[in-house]
């Protein structure tokens, strides 16, 4: 694994002037010279030369061949659900650890493509992103850039969203509102944009949360834009500006089109066929947008938030064929509708005081007619719970905290928020705990600290879990 490294090492060293050939540049076009370290300095975009739509191979740094990268958040079909097969069902010694990284502040989760692994956080007054080798753990570049971001409620100051891959470039969206593009080869920039400044937008309660999505040449955003006199949102009286969801060609930067008179909230952009027709679904911080993601045509408005100001819309749509479920933990709870052309139709939305599931940030997970996800606002009254699709009726419940799911294998890997690990069989008739595993170091001291709040991934047999300050990689499935 370590001559391949080195191997690609040089490649990229022979390659590096043939992806981006870019120049930094401000607003009206005029070149600039990039910063020490051939970053764009501050409020500038890089815009790429013409050698930058050509397909760039990327060197493929895999020894384990079988199973699946998971280059964008919630996984290859945004549902977190993973198609690998042959996992560890007895964890009585625990999971192996494969290697492992200490972290700096953030809540990112990470991605996965052709062998490296995408992290996204922060150290001290500077957000970086980061390649590693996915199987072993060495760092192959990495990428930083300056920020004086302050969370209003005193949380983490680092990165929210998780690092998009697609083929050459991977995208990064700052939680202060820098969105940047990156080569996978080498991490050069290769353009950016400060959507802040660009935007006008108001800092949300918890920074920017919500990732990104690539749709064909487009990378499309929840954005959230208030005009220049709008109070702040903390006021209560943010005013919108028509830029809650803004595309972006993938390749420049340069806007393609903007819609949604709404605000930004935390759940990332869900992208569907249904009927033949591509949609896609924005859960913003005042609703479900439902719009085509190729022209930017606004298809329906539906409005779904609770009255306090401080809630927040954080779990990314759930698509089943032509119905989409939403849920939020502050108010209202779950709702599921089926699309139609105009306005969609509401099949069932819960109660005001007998709610289905109320997902705080974790996204649910559909199999088989039955949604599966963690309920509840708090650690005090987070519980497991399998709920009807059809209906919304509860089938089970289990108390234990704020948990995030992974499905692979007719299990969910269960991650609870102070990094506990559970292996349950995804059984709608009842909870059924297969094992679990609490990952523990020196002077057995849990691995995973508080808050663990990102679910986990696999990728070509690991799993890979974090907490505060800490990545696992870990065996989950054996490799040849």
């Amino acid at each position: 694994m370590k001559s391949k490294i080195a191997l690609v090492v040089l490649w990229v060293a022979l390659t590096s002037q043939l992806a981006c050939g870019s120049r930094v540049s401000d607003a009206a076009g005029g070149a600039q010279a990039p910063d020490a370290e051939g970053e764009a300095v501050a409020g500038k975009t890089v815009s790429p030369g013409s050698s930058d739509r050509p397909t760039e191979q990327v060197p493929d740094l895999r020894n384990r061949k079988t199973g699946e990268d998971w280059p964008r958040f919630l996984g290859p079909t945004q549902d977190g659900k993973s198609s690998e097969t042959g996992i560890r069902t007895d964890w009585s010694s625990g999971l192996p650890i494969v290697w492992q990284i200490e972290l700096g502040e953030g809540y990112s989760a990470p991605t996965t493509s052709l062998g490296r692994l995408f992290m996204f956080d922060r150290l001290g007054n500077t957000i970086r992103l980061r390649a590693l080798s996915s199987e072993i753990g060495a760092e192959l570049w990495s990428r930083t850039y300056p920020t004086d971001y302050e969370d209003m409620y005193n949380y983490s100051g680092g990165p929210r969203t998780s690092p998009v891959v697609d083929g050459a470039r991977v995208y990064a969206f700052g939680p202060e509102g820098r969105l940047r593009c990156h080569r996978v080869v080498d991490g050069e920039l290769c353009w950016e944009l400060d959507t802040q400044k660009t935007y006008g937008v108001q800092q949300n309660f918890f920074g920017v949360g919500s990732t990104p999505v690539i749709y064909g040449d487009l990378l499309i955003a929840q954005i959230g834009g208030s005009p220049a006199d709008s109070p702040g949102i903390q006021s209560g009286a943010a005013q919108p500006n028509g830029t809650g969801i803004v595309a972006f060609d993938k390749f420049t930067g340069e806007e393609r089109y903007r819609l949604a008179d709404e605000l930004a909230s935390y759940a990332s952009i869900r992208v569907a066929e249904i009927h033949g027709q591509d949609w896609a679904f924005a859960f913003t911080r005042g609703g479900l947008v439902g719009f085509e993601p190729a022209g930017g045509k606004e298809r329906f408005s539906f409005p779904w938030r609770a009255k306090k100001l401080e809630s927040v819309n954080a779990a990314t749509p759930v698509v089943i064929d032509d119905r989409v479920f939403i849920t939020e933990s502050y108010g209202p709870g779950g709702v599921l509708l089926r699309i139609t052309d105009d306005q969609p139709e509401v099949i069932w939305q819960d109660e005001r005081r007998k709610k289905s599931i109320e997902s705080h940030w974790a996204t649910p997970i559909h199999l088989d007619g039955v949604l599966y996800g963690c309920s509840g606002q708090s650690t005090s009254n987070g519980e497991l719970r399998a709920v009807r699709l059809k209906d919304g009726s509860v089938l089970w419940k289990k108390r234990g905290g704020r948990t995030t799911l992974l499905h692979a294998d007719g299990h969910f890997v269960v991650l609870g928020e102070y990094g506990e690990m559970m292996l349950v069989k995804a059984d709608p008739s009842s909870y059924q705990a297969v094992t679990q595993w609490t990952p523990t170091g020196e002077a057995d001291q849990p691995l995973l600290a508080f808050p663990a709040w990102n679910g986990p991934i696999l990728s070509h047999g690991l799993l890979y879990v974090r907490g505060k300050d800490r990545l696992l990689a870990l065996e989950l499935i054996p490799g040849e």
